[in-house]
């Protein structure tokens, strides 16, 4: 596993090179959800940092297991409100808001444990039914009325562009989360930091560096196919 963590973390300095980006702007998020803590423990020791998790229970159980490590873990799933109080007691970064409800959920349960809890916005650029997120045209409204929650902070976006066999087709993509981000960042919004763009995955993470990811969520290529 070392060598598949180190040769996706140099494929991600040479793309982000040949965007002429600084690499260390670019993590790495380990996807490892349906993995076991043992398969998450060989990860860490092979290097990886940061892993991304679809499920509360599940997580959980790694996050226990595993508390003697220095990593960090992330929401990359589908959150329901009633999960917001074990979220917050987990996660450095929850990447999936795409609600108000959500987001007063998490600011509440965040406050009883004195946190300011990171989060990033999700958005369905894509315009695809099956896929969580608020649309591009209501993303500045909702951010808005998140900033005003006290114990909430906005780092930036998220979205799932559809799958492609051809990476290139995401680009316009990606390019739009970029290009929202951009917009978002210029209204200076208080409490909110377009600083990040969680954005690219196995296949198709080269064009999200390209495009201004700082984020790309790699599973499949570190632990590969899972169902």
């Amino acid at each position: 596993m070392k060598e598949v963590i180190e040769k996706i973390n140099h494929n991600i300095r040479h793309w982000a090179k040949k965007a002429n980006r600084d690499p260390e702007t670019i993590r790495l998020v380990a996807v490892s959800k349906t993995v076991s803590a043992q398969r998450v423990e060989e990860a860490i020791i092979a290097g990886a940092t940061l892993f991304g998790e679809n499920y509360i229970q599940e997580a959980k159980i790694k996050y226990d297991t595993l508390s003697s490590y220095d990593v960090k873990w992330h929401f990359i799933g589908h959150l329901q409100t009633n999960k917001a109080k074990y979220a917050t007691a987990i996660f450095d970064l929850i990447h999936c808001v795409d609600s108000l409800k959500l987001a007063k959920a998490l600011n509440k349960e965040a406050g009883k444990i004195n946190k300011i809890q990171n989060i990033l916005v999700q958005v369905n650029i894509s315009k695809e039914d099956s896929k969580s997120g608020v649309s591009e045209e209501k993303t500045i409204d909702l951010i808005k009325n998140i900033s005003k929650l006290t114990n909430l902070s906005v780092n930036g976006l998220m979205t799932m562009p559809p799958f492609f066999d051809n990476p290139e087709k995401a680009r316009p993509y990606f390019k739009a989360l970029k290009e929202l981000g951009d917009f978002i960042k210029k209204q200076a919004i208080p409490n909110v930091y377009m600083n990040e763009l969680s954005m690219g995955m196995s296949g198709d993470f080269q064009v999200a560096i390209e495009e201004g990811a700082t984020m790309v969520r790699i599973g499949t290529a570190i632990f590969g196919a899972r169902y």
